[in-house]
């Protein structure tokens, strides 16, 4: 018969895989507690895969909303030489890439600011954004209601328009149809309504962050490019988003930029470090998470092995107790290759079921990380469970059946069938334990133990820097603080700061009394908030090293009592009083951090420093107080300047108060306070001071917390290894250890020997792990604060809770071992 004559049909193919499935059905119901470990197993492991691989897919594998998403670009300017790593341009910098470049199809200028909406029922405070043209087309927005903006309302002259977005349309506007045409005024300004945007348009946090570091965009309003608008140079407070023309690279576009930025650092006298940089948009959204996803996503990875190798223990087990009928089957003429494929079909069932299983598991936990929205995940509502999440779930169901399978298939494949039949399967004794001759079972504990190793280190690493990081001092006190934000406008308070001034002294005067409140105080940006205000500065008698960066630091407009309030500590000299207003000699009051680097011997009081070049006014330092953690408690902070509000009010502050009650209690009081000295004041933003700082930790929260939770998974799974091989070596080893006892062993030595003999492949296991763990914690190091990589104190405890883990699922077997009745175990055999 020829070789095509011989192979099976595809019918026959389809009927031998129908009964293996089948066959493999009946045998996993016979025994269900075994098969029920086995898919839980998988399941934990499959599922965690899935969730991770479900936000890795929607943060770096699915393109951006956007249309042609690779081509889109952020612009950011860089001065690393003045500790900036990321500043937004100037709208002179813009005309300059505009009209140098050649390797932009469109660029778009932009910039984002929080503002009153006033003209409602009551006032509004919103995040607009005022843009070109082409930044709502190169994002593909359409309206829904009238109209998006057109090219030529880029042209100076043209009216001042605005576009709702949908939210902002349903929230204020009740989704009232006739609302194209009406005026809103903001900040004091009129604009015309010329369209309401699609509801399918939204701008992630993480772009809008680009965009004057607003969450989120509520209104758009047009922005003509003036002459004026494109000769501001030092206005480096706007966004320039690009796209870049067909068939060029980010890193072409990147070199064009080089050029530009050289010519702006010879023409503007700029930093020798000053650099303009090209970032692709999806880079932008994801770029702060990238490596906790990757981390992530690597250890679920260790898990899924671990819980492979626990799997194929466990099916080793059960291949062993099956040798007799392979055997039987063998002898009636199986093929081998037909009883490994019968046994890899099981093994693949086993997967999909655990699969299945897992996505369950995994659905569970990304409903609950929406719940919890920890705030470090963009793009979170694209995160979902759909065809390349499924499609991944599958293979890797049935690649990890195949995994786990193949070992224990090839193994029983090498069964003796003379000694399989006369005896069952059962170990006929020999010099030592089953488990000496069992090799392949002993690698696939040692893998569990160094993998679990590896996971447990991460995780203990990740702890203790959290646990240094919750350590730090904030450097002011957030007990029983009730903050809120504060922005007056419109020609009332719009370059009028003595009716700003009279503001804040009316509404501190009042807050003093409300019940509760023990101090209050102002600041232009709050710790712990996204507000932020720096600048350049000059130090009188401090001459800088020779082509040394200017120097830049924070700038904070401060309350007299904002101090006291906050609990930041007086090092040097005096707070503010109330006779430090504009009709005083200007004075300002610095940080430790900025004393300790320009005056080094304590005398910082007295000393002069200026704000905006030469023609500006010296300011004479009356104290120095404790460095505040502006931008969180692992973040480095910049020396600061703080001047009074008395001398120089805003119109936009913060409000803190400390209560003698519960904080939250008191501040719809302080709302009704505002309210009633300026009702069209809108006040948001409002948060204890206790919230702000756990919010400001949620990230590192999060991703120690995930960590731990597969660290916790492996560690179960890997005890569960060891005692089931151990089990299955005391089962196996009946006669052996009978022998012995007959013989005159006693019950310590039974148990020193069971216990040694997995301890051993435990210790091999933990030095192994400790490699893996080196080597994982160095991909770990950025995301680690105030701890070493190769932390004695995680690798130390680490390792001495997985022996003891190790030692107590040796211990189960090993005590059974020394129950052994000789008599029974020798009539048995």
């Amino acid at each position: 018969m020829s070789n095509q004559e011989s192979a099976p049909s595809l019918g026959s193919w389809f009927e031998l895989l129908f009964q293996d499935i089948s066959y493999g059905a009946r045998m996993l119901r016979k025994s269900p507690g075994l098969s029920l470990v086995i898919v839980i197993s998988l399941a934990i492991g499959i599922g965690a895969n899935t969730a991770i691989f479900s936000v890795t897919n929607a943060l770096l594998l699915k393109p951006l909303s956007f249309p042609d998403p690779d081509r889109l670009a952020i612009l950011w300017l860089r001065s690393p030489g003045i500790g900036i790593d990321q500043d937004w341009p100037s709208p002179g910098q813009f005309n300059d890439i505009k009209t140098q470049s050649s390797s932009f199809e469109e660029l778009a200028l932009a910039i984002g600011r929080s503002a009153n909406l006033t003209g409602l029922n009551q006032p509004e405070r919103v995040q607009v954004v005022q843009c070109t043209y082409s930044l709502l087309h190169m994002l593909g927005a359409k309206a829904s209601l009238g109209r998006s903006f057109l090219p030529d309302e880029d042209v100076p002259g043209k009216p001042s328009t605005a576009l709702l977005a949908y939210g902002t349309w349903a929230r204020l506007y009740g989704s009232d149809p006739n609302v194209v045409g009406r005026s809103l005024v903001l900040n004091g300004n009129s604009y015309t309504i010329v369209g309401v945007l699609e509801p399918k348009f939204k701008l992630d946090r993480e772009v809008m962050a680009t965009v004057g570091g607003l969450d989120t965009a509520e209104i758009f309003t047009s922005m003509p490019l003036t002459a004026a608008l494109l000769q501001r140079r030092g206005d480096e407070n706007y966004n320039i988003m690009a796209r870049v023309k067909p068939g060029v690279t980010m890193r072409q576009a990147q070199a064009d930029v080089d050029v530009i930025a050289a010519r702006i650092r010879k023409d503007d006298q700029r930093d020798a470090t000053f650099t303009i940089s090209v970032v692709p948009l999806l880079e932008q959204v994801v770029g702060n998470v990238r490596q906790t996803i990757l981390v992530l996503l690597g250890a679920v990875a260790l898990v899924l092995l671990i819980a492979c190798a626990n799997v194929a223990n466990l099916l080793l087990v059960r291949t062993s107790s099956r040798q007799k009928e392979i055997a039987i089957r063998a002898s009636l003429g199986a093929s081998w290759t037909r009883i490994i494929r019968q046994l890899l079909t099981e093994s693949v069932l086993l997967g999909i079921l655990g699969g299945v299983a897992g996505l369950a598991i995994a659905a569970a936990a990304l409903y609950l990380v929406r719940v919890i929205n920890p705030g470090n995940i963009p793009r979170l509502d694209d995160i979902a469970i759909d065809g390349r999440v499924l499609t991944f779930t599958l293979s890797i169901s049935i690649l990890t059946g195949i995994i786990f399978g193949i070992g224990p298939a090839l193994r029983i494949a090498n069964v003796d069938l003379n000694s399989a039949l006369k005896q069952g399967g059962r170990n006929s004794g020999g010099s030592g334990l089953a488990i000496k001759n069992d090799v392949l079972r002993s690698l696939l504990v040692i893998a569990e133990v160094a993998l679990s190793l590896m996971l447990l280190v991460g995780a203990g690493l990740l702890i203790r820097s959290f646990i240094r990081i919750q350590s730090v001092p904030p450097g002011f006190n957030t007990d029983h603080m009730i903050s809120m934000r504060v922005s007056l406008a419109g020609p009332k308070y719009n370059g009028q700061p003595k009716a700003t001034a009279q503001f804040y002294d009316q509404f501190s005067e009042k807050l003093r009394n409300l019940p509760g409140v023990k101090g209050q105080g102002e600041v232009t940006a709050l710790p712990l908030t996204p507000s932020v205000g720096w600048g350049g500065l000059e130090v009188e008698g401090y001459v800088p090293p020779p082509n040394a960066p200017e120097i830049q630091g924070d700038q904070r407009i401060v309350s007299p009592d904002y101090f006291q309030t906050m609990e930041i500590p007086l090092k040097k000299g005096s707070f503010f009083s109330e006779s430090d207003t504009m009709d005083s000699p200007p004075v300002i009051i610095v940080d430790e951090k900025m004393a300790n680097q320009f005056w080094p011997n304590g005398d910082a009081v007295g000393k002069r420093v200026r704000f905006g070049g030469p023609d500006s006014k010296w300011y004479i330092v009356i104290g120095v107080v404790g460095t505040v953690k502006q931008y969180g408690l692992d973040a480095d902070t910049r020396i600061v300047s703080y001047f009074s509000s008395k001398e120089a009010p805003s119109n936009t502050m913060y409000v803190v108060a400390r209560t003698s009650i519960e904080p939250s209690s008191v501040a719809n009081s302080m709302v009704s306070l505002i309210h009633s000295i300026e009702p069209d004041a809108p006040v948001y933003d409002v948060s204890t001071m206790d919230r702000r700082l756990t919010n400001s930790l949620a990230r590192k929260q999060f991703s120690t917390l995930m960590l731990g939770a597969f660290a916790i998974f492996a560690l179960i799974l890997a005890s569960i290894g060891v005692y089931a091989v151990l089990s299955y070596m005391v089962t196996q080893s009946t006669r052996d250890i009978g022998i012995r006892i007959a013989l005159g062993a006693q019950q310590g030595g039974i148990l020193k020997l069971v216990i040694g003999q997995g301890m051993t492949l435990a210790v091999i296991g933990e030095v192994l792990g400790l490699v893996g763990a080196l080597l994982l914690s160095r991909v770990m190091s950025s995301l680690l604060y105030g701890t070493s990589v190769t932390d004695m104190v995680t690798f130390t405890g680490v390792s001495a809770l997985l022996i003891a883990v190790a030692l107590f699922a040796c211990y189960v077997p090993a005590r059974r071992a020394m129950r052994i009745n000789p008599m029974l175990a020798l009539r048995f055999e």
